[in-house]
């Protein structure tokens, strides 16, 4: 069984079809489906969701990109959405350096809430990280995070490497399928134990769908080329996966 580590079910292009959506990745071994909110407004359409349907998790959290659209009582909400007993991890939330819709400041301000709050109630973290390296870890160091996943990873090894030694995984998505970039490289020195696998559906989809949007199912697509660069079978691939997914948010 696969596991769709992240993914936003509650778009339009996702929720409009739903259960047929989730029926083609059950018909093709996807079985579980993390359901990462970006928002106030998302989170709670993402424990919806996962209230909905056996096989969603949610996660609840603030985009980089809406840090500055926040109420001053965010977290208090996330709080008490996390009380949910499907909700297993805050996120996405991160720093964003390539778009800045948000101010840098507002965006650490954010940023180092959420993963206070993560500390306090012990869950793990969903990074997103987009030209800000540095100070991403820098963060994640001064919170004492050491639980989460760094999502849709597109960084150097060194950068993938910095966040091992804290103790994240390394989630990769469709662009590693792109012709002409590094993910390849990295992947292949990152242990298999740290890997995680997602869609961020409906975004991301991956050779040969690039530029369509993107479904759960076609994890399958990032898990094959795993395998094909960790030179091992895709049942393997598939079993390592699944696991370190499970260790991660479930606690298995």
């Amino acid at each position: 069984m696969l596991i769709d580590s992240h993914c936003h079910l509650y778009f339009d292009s996702l929720n409009a079809d739903l259960q047929d959506v989730l029926e083609r990745a059950q018909a093709l071994g996807v079985g579980q489906f993390i359901c990462v909110g970006i928002d106030l407004e998302s989170s709670r359409k993402a424990v919806a969701i996962a209230d909905q349907y056996t096989d969603v998790f949610a996660t609840v959290g603030v985009h980089p990109h809406e840090a500055s659209n926040v109420p001053k009582d965010f977290i208090r909400q996330l709080e008490v959405l996390l009380e949910h007993p499907k909700v297993i991890a805050i996120g996405e939330t991160g720093l964003d350096y390539y778009r800045n819709l948000s101010e840098p400041v507002i965006q650490r301000s954010v940023f180092r809430s959420q993963l206070d709050l993560a500390y306090s109630n012990d869950v793990p973290v969903v990074i997103h990280n987009r030209n800000a390296d540095r100070e991403v870890i820098a963060v994640l160091k001064e919170a004492g995070i050491y639980k989460g996943v760094a999502h849709c990873f597109s960084s150097d090894l060194e950068t993938a490497k910095a966040f091992l030694e804290i103790g994240l995984r390394i989630s990769f998505a469709g662009n590693l399928t792109y012709k002409n970039n590094n993910l390849p490289m990295v992947a292949k020195k990152i242990p298999l134990k740290r890997i995680l696998v997602e869609t961020d559906s409906p975004f991301l989809s991956p050779v040969p769908f690039r530029g369509k949007p993107n479904e759960p199912w076609r994890v399958r697509y990032i898990v094959e080329k795993l395998a094909e660069i960790h030179g091992i079978d895709l049942d393997a691939m598939t079993k390592i996966t699944r696991s370190n997914t499970e260790n991660l948010f479930f606690f298995q």
